[in-house]
């Protein structure tokens, strides 16, 4: 059976730590523990970039850092981790780390290993959130540049609810504190919630003025499960093939007019749509200064 929760937790509010910038968001996981609304997101940063990438965010005051196994980056951003812990720049306590299981380790018995190598590639005793990646699953072994119709095993609830069962075991043995889904549909979270035993306390979706997520949200809300938006200023032009022409929420008139009425950047404005709306979010980037300047989206009024 599933354990109660209270669907009033994933409100947002403030919280008044001191900061090097803005006050902190934070969201309520329906584990009790509290998750930063605001992160520094690492798909596609580059290896040699993003170690000081996690270092300039985590020296601005990020305390989220967002992290995957497949963005194969993660050795790199545990040294920057390990070189920020032991020079005090932030005690690892106060930091919330994530990372998600990729497609080829939905087995059961394959997410207890998987989720050690994140750890130990991280340089950590234990995850604040651990994910399974999407739904649909690829053949062991498979590489996601040469991927052949055979490797694409696709979506099975069966095989679902065994990948949730090794999940589950990830937070009795301790190594992870919270774990979720990422990139689930309400049908697809309605069928894991059948058999699962610990309710998922976040779903990571693409989540931007184009892709706003409204009928999931809503759903989310009432199951107690935290909506976090990657991608909040839309999918990047080389993932997504954006042609000239194609609808682009950087450049949206509507948005811009916004950022000039606010004195602020239509990044600033994508960022703080999604953190109003409820949603925590983890925009992606190398730039020191844009790191600095996605940070004051946490002040911004809209």
């Amino acid at each position: 059976h599933l354990r109660p929760r209270d669907s009033a937790v994933v409100k947002i509010f403030k919280d008044s730590r001191s900061s090097a910038m803005a006050k902190e968001w934070f969201v309520t996981l329906n584990t009790g523990a509290k998750m930063p609304a605001f992160g520094l997101g690492t798909w596609l940063s580059k290896p040699g970039e993003v170690g000081a990438a996690v270092e300039a965010a985590l020296r601005a005051g990020y305390i989220n850092i967002d992290c995957a196994h497949i963005y194969g980056n993660e050795p790199e951003i545990g040294e920057a981790l390990q070189k920020c812990f032991k020079e005090g720049v932030v005690k690892r306590e106060d930091v919330f780390i994530t990372s998600k299981l990729w497609n080829t380790d939905h087995a059961k018995e394959d997410v207890l290993l998987a989720c050690q190598t994140t750890l130990k590639n991280l340089q950590l005793d234990y995850l604040d959130l651990y994910l399974i990646h999407w739904p649909v699953s690829l053949r062991k072994g498979s590489q996601i540049r040469s991927l052949t119709m055979e490797d694409r095993l696709g979506y099975n609830p069966e095989e679902v609810a065994e990948c949730w069962k090794g999940m589950e075991e990830l937070v009795e043995k301790g190594l992870v504190k919270a774990i979720g889904i990422s990139n689930f549909t309400i049908t697809k979270t309605e069928r894991l919630l059948q058999t699962a035993k610990i309710v998922p306390a976040v779903n990571q979706v693409e989540c931007h003025p184009y892709l706003q997520q409204q009928k999931l949200k809503e759903y989310c809300d009432s199951k107690g499960i935290v909506l976090v938006a990657y991608s909040p200023l839309c999918c990047p032009g080389p993932v997504r093939n954006l042609k000239e022409g194609d609808p682009n929420v950087l450049v949206d008139p509507v948005v811009k007019e916004i950022a000039i009425k606010r004195n602020a950047t239509v990044a600033q404005v994508c960022i703080a749509f999604a953190l109003h709306r409820g949603f925590a979010v983890i925009p992606k980037t190398v730039n020191p200064a844009r790191i600095t300047e996605n940070f004051k989206s946490t002040e911004l009024k809209l």
